[in-house]
């Protein structure tokens, strides 16, 4: 028997405040049409002042538990993955852990930008696999409003806040394909792009958070190169062909990027999960927020493939390959 990892609940959370791209243009020089031809993105949810990204990731949390039917004391760790903590230390993990009453178990943060999500589920599934957990909350938060500079328009369109979780836990499987749960996942990362989308500042160099800047064309292009190369390693590393897939849920950062996935993989449209017109991209909380959405609607059904995919800053991108 092979130990599986298998989402057992899906949870989200979107701050209530809803910034269109009409109301952007008033600020900075952009308009809908702009902003929607070239990204896909109509609105996205901004975190209120008084909103922590543990705040958004503990709703998140919760909503999660419900959904799996299961209570905090039933979790083992608390995986976080965010690039907005609360503080630089500790952990935004550990405040979402004690909100939930927890005072077992483990909980840590994981940072790799907008692939967060992907590399802390398979950090969990890694746990799972190695009998260390038997289930774990996996959580992508932003405030990632809080990192932009709202006089550049080529950056403070794109990004939103919010989060999402899943419930993992172990089950047992075969070992082969037609298993429930996590059948595999694909990290990687190339620190030679490090300039290419980052902050300009930070705790152990400026002493700042710093704002967004971000070379575009650049991660456009290694974005579509280095997406089409995870998602062939995750199919192959399965002996799944493109046809198999159920649903992809990629990372929603541009949607001419997932429509190239897409095309990639022969798949219509009505199968590729997007929540990018209202959402925009954020970031570690992006995958997790439309999986909730397309389990919660009835799209994703048991016994389904699911593939995700990701990229981020760094450069990080990462896939999974999951049987619902």
């Amino acid at each position: 028997m092979t130990r599986r990892s298998v989402i057992a609940g899906c949870g989200s959370y979107l701050p209530k405040n809803v910034v269109t791209n009409d109301e952007l243009a008033k600020r900075v020089d952009t308009s809908d049409e702009w902003v929607a031809r070239r990204t896909g993105i109509r609105s996205r949810h901004i975190a209120e002042p008084h909103e922590k990204t543990s705040d958004l990731a503990l709703a998140a949390a919760l909503d999660a538990l419900a959904n799996a039917g299961c209570k905090a004391e039933d979790i083992d760790a608390v995986i976080v993955a965010t690039t907005t903590p609360d503080n630089t230390f500790p952990a935004t993990a550990v405040r979402v852990q004690a909100a939930l009453g927890m005072t077992h178990g483990f909980a840590f943060d994981v940072q790799a930008v907008c692939s967060g999500f992907v590399f802390a589920l398979a950090t969990a599934d890694n746990f799972i696999r190695l009998g260390q957990a038997k289930r774990i909350l996996v959580i992508g938060a932003e405030t990632f409003s809080r990192l932009l500079d709202w006089n550049d328009r080529t950056t403070c369109v794109l990004f939103g806040d919010g989060a999402g979780a899943v419930v993992l836990e172990a089950a047992d499987g075969k070992g082969d394909a037609s298993d429930r749960g996590i059948l595999s996942t694909h990290l990687h990362s190339d620190g030679a792009h490090y300039d290419k989308l980052c902050t300009n500042g930070g705790a152990g160099s400026t002493g700042t958070t710093g704002t967004v800047y971000m070379e575009g064309a650049e991660v456009f292009r290694h974005a579509v190169v280095n997406l089409a190369d995870v998602v062939d390693e995750a199919l192959a590393a399965n002996g799944l062909k493109p046809e198999q897939i159920d649903w992809l849920v990629p990372h929603q950062a541009n949607q001419r990027i997932i429509d190239g996935t897409a095309k990639k993989l022969h798949m219509p449209l009505e199968r590729v999960v997007t929540t990018i017109a209202t959402h925009a991209n954020t970031s570690a909380a992006s995958i997790p927020l439309a999986l909730a959405e397309a389990a919660k609607d009835g799209r994703i059904k048991s016994g389904q493939i699911v593939l995700l995919d990701a990229m981020g800053g760094g450069f990080t991108w990462g896939a999974a390959v999951i049987r619902w």
